[in-house]
């Protein structure tokens, strides 16, 4: 560990530093009282543009992210690439439809997007649905912040799970104390270390391996050799229709997920909002960047660390050493990068990691507060009580996501999230259809829902996981192996596959629809629609929730809307 002494006190002097900020936030923009769910879990709703723009960014762009797309590229190719496309045509995506959703949120004081599915279909059953949907979907991509912090510390020679418990405890506890203000104020500092270490990397690594050029043609060296017909620094054919519909479906799944609501219901006005989404982009620039360090690592010769077992297929094969593929950046900064910048460059990381996760903990925490326990347990919680049961609930998130992975193979960690977003784009009917239209009936989505869930899970479940060898393909697992579902599964003569919550989500909206129209047709009564009226109408064009103009007042209520 010696060797590895100045990369550790520089990482652990940024991290004492940043854990420092997150404590100092309860007195940042202080409010009169935390004890309020507006003031704890959004901010006190009134952050502008640059706080925003690091809030979301910070949220939205994670540890596992930065680890996890380059080590993609370096495993397989071009295919890693999807996370750029995606990131880049959601904003476009959800551009008005995050403006009507803060609009009527701040109109009627909600705080999640349970919240708004209530009063509009007025249905606690479909909110309940939605809240512990978002709270499943959450609790693995919490868990695999600490795969980043995880490999960092494995690059410098740190074993045991002692440094994570740590980590954890700290970040429990200033977000305990601090709300979403500590992680809006260390967002600065995360993104500000992400971007030095990113842009200095993609101009500082290729001119020591030779060039672009060197770059690539290693790259392309690599991936000729190999026995997968999927890999490759051009996209294969046979992977284009599972990368274009994985792009979209995690385009649509992106803001779906509650910690991105979250950020978004922070903003103080919907100007606020429109100017993010036209500058978020910036970050999938740093995304394309941060995905060639993969095929940089190539170049190099960096070699993954082993994880100590071995890949065996099912039919009892020895593959190989099985290795720790998130190790694989960590390491390739620990081989180029001077000692002391590869400890800027690993605490970038382990911060990268505290920012959503604290977020996210945040939100589930919001979502169990005003869904499960104000609406089941304790329907006339004071504010107060609020702030308290959330601030409670985030501290057992965290713990979950911490005995999660520290009980968990990391790679079934990283499978969970991938079921995870599959199960989030089940609400896309309920949250971002409902936002424009009041036609569906609660009971054709509540139907749609368990529809699309049970199909999510049978397209995951006949995914396997495998391995292509020299001797042909071999299966590690027979189930939940990936999202990249075969149309011959379903009958098709074809070799193409599909993201599998693409899939998911279609089934979801033909049964909604089906529902509604027989339900429509059986004259059963639907739920009262409580965001309609002077406050919210889709027809009337009310400026307070439409984009007529971008200084129209809205009036904000002091307490959430009585059901």
């Amino acid at each position: 560990m010696s060797e590895h002494g100045v990369e550790i006190a520089v990482f652990v002097a940024l991290f004492v530093l940043v854990s420092g900020l997150g404590f100092f936030a309860a007195r940042w923009r202080r409010p009169s009282t935390m004890e309020h769910l507006d003031e704890w879990g959004l901010g006190g709703r009134s952050f502008g543009s640059w706080i925003t723009w690091f809030l979301i960014g910070g949220d939205l762009y994670t540890a596992y992210t930065f680890v996890a797309v380059p080590a993609l590229l370096f495993g397989a190719g071009a295919a890693g690439f999807f996370a750029v496309p995606y990131t880049i045509v959601v904003y476009p995506i959800v551009f008005y439809v995050l403006l009507r959703l803060w609009s009527v949120s701040h109109v009627h004081g909600f705080v999640t997007p349970a919240d708004f599915v209530r009063a509009r279909f007025g249905s606690p059953t479909l909110a309940l649905v939605v809240a512990v949907t978002g709270i499943v979907a959450t609790m693995p991509y919490i868990a695999l912040q600490l795969v980043g912090i995880e490999a960092v510390l494995k690059t410098v020679g740190v074993r045991g799970h002692v440094p994570i418990v740590v980590a954890f405890a700290i970040l429990a506890a200033y977000t305990y104390n601090s709300g979403l203000r500590a992680p809006a104020l260390i967002a600065f500092v995360k993104d500000a270390l992400i971007y030095v270490v990113i842009i200095a990397a993609v101009i500082y690594i290729p001119a020591k391996l030779g060039g672009w050029g060197a770059v690539f043609d290693a790259a392309d060296a690599k991936f000729a050799k190999s026995p997968n017909p999927g890999d490759g620094t051009l996209l294969p054919g046979a992977g284009q229709v599972q990368y274009a519909t994985l792009a979209f479906g995690s385009a649509l799944a992106l803001f779906l997920y509650p910690h991105s609501v979250t950020g978004v219901l922070a903003s103080k006005d919907r100007g606020t909002i429109k100017r993010n989404m036209a500058a978020l982009p910036a970050y999938s620039l740093l995304l394309g960047l941060l995905a060639l360090l993969g095929y940089m690592a190539i170049a190099a010769g960096t070699k993954p660390l082993p994880t100590g077992d071995t890949l065996v297929a099912t039919d009892g094969t020895v593959i190989g050493p099985k290795t720790d593929g998130n190790t694989v950046i960590p390491l390739l900064f620990d081989q180029m990068f001077p000692h002391w910048f590869a400890g800027v460059a690993f605490a970038a990381v382990a911060i990268g990691a505290l920012v959503p996760a604290a977020i996210m903990s945040i939100a589930a925490a919001n979502l169990w507060t005003r869904n499960v326990y104000r609406e089941y347990l304790n329907k006339d919680a004071t504010p107060a009580q609020e702030a308290r049961s959330s601030k409670i609930a985030s501290l057992v998130v965290k713990l979950g996501a911490l005995v999660a992975i520290l009980a968990l193979d990391p790679q079934f960690s990283i499978d969970l999230q991938l079921i995870g977003g599959v199960i989030i784009l089940q609400t896309l009917p309920a949250v971002g259809l409902g936002l424009f239209t009041r036609w569906f009936h609660r009971g054709g989505l509540v139907a749609g829902w368990a529809a699309g869930m049970a199909a999510g899970w049978w397209l995951l479940w006949n995914v396997p996981q495998t391995a292509v060898t020299a001797a042909g393909p071999k299966i590690l697992r027979e189930h939940f192996g990936g999202s990249a579902f075969k149309l011959s599964e379903l009958g098709f003569d074809t070799t193409v596959t599909v993201y599998a919550g693409f899939l998911a989500v279609l089934v979801n909206l033909v049964v909604a629809v089906l529902v509604t129209l027989a339900l429509r047709a059986a004259g059963v009564a639907d739920g009262r629609d409580a965001t309609s009226g002077p406050d919210y109408d889709a027809d009337a064009g009310d400026p307070r929730v439409h984009d007529l103009d971008l200084h129209a007042p809205v009036t904000v209520r002091e307490e959430p809307v009585q059901y």
